[in-house]
């Protein structure tokens, strides 16, 4: 519902823009094809706009931590949702040696409030979630891991395409 209620607000706030400049194709498809198809046809498959992909982080504290899934492969564009289910505190931090050129730039500014370099804010709260935006990221592959669970393998590899 929240997905639906934040694509119908961008597909407003597009309409309201326009009339001086053409968007560019990332715009026309971030804010227009998710709207009609959330109006016009719910039971559509999702466009690549505005996709949001869920990551549970789980683990039972002291032997098994783990990013659910562990691997993923999205498109330009994309949030990763990481979302606390249990066993926190959790985070999600990216190796620097691993994240394509060109890349870090455009994580750090699809993650908001770091605690350092490549390093998202610890999730204490079950359900509490933290978004990271591949907007602008190239392609290539990204692993991180959680830094309170990395000893016990909690580790990730993100694919964008």
């Amino acid at each position: 519902m929240r997905l639906t209620a934040l694509t119908m607000l961008l597909a407003l706030a597009a309409g309201a823009c326009g009339g001086g400049s053409k968007p560019n194709a990332s715009q026309a498809a971030a804010a227009v094809p998710a709207a009609a198809n959330a109006a016009a046809a719910p039971a559509a498959p999702a466009t690549d706009a505005a996709v949001v992909v869920e990551v549970k982080m789980t683990g039972n504290g002291t032997t098994k931590a783990a990013f659910e899934p562990a691997a993923l492969t999205i498109k330009p564009g994309t949030t990763v949702r990481f979302v606390n289910v249990s066993g926190g505190p959790h985070n999600v931090a990216f190796y620097a040696d691993s994240v394509p050129k060109g890349g870090a730039d455009a994580l750090k500014k699809g993650m908001p409030n770091p605690m350092g370099d490549l390093t998202g804010p610890f999730l204490t709260q079950p359900n509490e979630k933290y978004d990271v935006s591949f907007t602008g990221a190239p392609a290539g592959v990204y692993k991180g891991y959680c830094m309170p669970h990395v000893a016990l393998g909690m580790h990730i590899t993100i694919t964008l395409q």
